[in-house]
């Protein structure tokens, strides 16, 4: 395991969301402050906002490779496409290993349901399954990076 998935499963351990412990993982040295990118990534946890979408370990990867090469003035549409094909690479990597990017399809419970996440809480979905999930992520992202 890299030092970087390291801390990123250090930083989700520490009661910080997977998107969060993701981007957390790769900001500084693209240049975005710890506390900022963590208050952005903390609406996509738990599949964006506990709605079991898309799995924050993913949304997490797209802001960091965003944050590497993505378009940042008008016209600059290479960074753009340049940007977009870097995390269909990583989806399809993500997907090839885990069969989906979708939160609840990846833990297998509903976050819209109360009863789902105490059943996901006292199964330790969170403190096996996630944890494996943004480690996953940051090997991909430090791999397309």
């Amino acid at each position: 395991m890299s030092s970087r998935s390291d801390a990123a499963i250090q930083c989700f351990n520490n009661s910080f969301n997977c998107s969060q412990s993701v981007l957390g993982a790769f900001c500084e040295d693209l240049g975005l402050d710890k506390e900022m990118a963590f208050k952005l990534a903390c609406g996509f946890g738990s599949g964006m906002g506990c709605t079991g979408e898309t799995c924050g370990a993913v949304t997490g990867a797209v802001m960091a490779i965003s944050l590497k090469y993505g378009q940042s003035k008008p016209g600059q549409t290479e960074d753009k496409f340049k940007t977009y094909g870097l995390v269909s690479e990583f989806a399809k990597r993500f997907r090839e290993v885990y069969g989906s990017l979708g939160c609840t399809d990846l833990i297998g419970y509903d976050l819209t349901s109360p009863e789902q996440v105490a059943l996901a809480r006292e199964k330790g979905i969170f403190k096996t399954v996630c944890p494996q999930l943004v480690k996953k992520a940051v090997e991909i992202v430090e791999d397309i990076l």
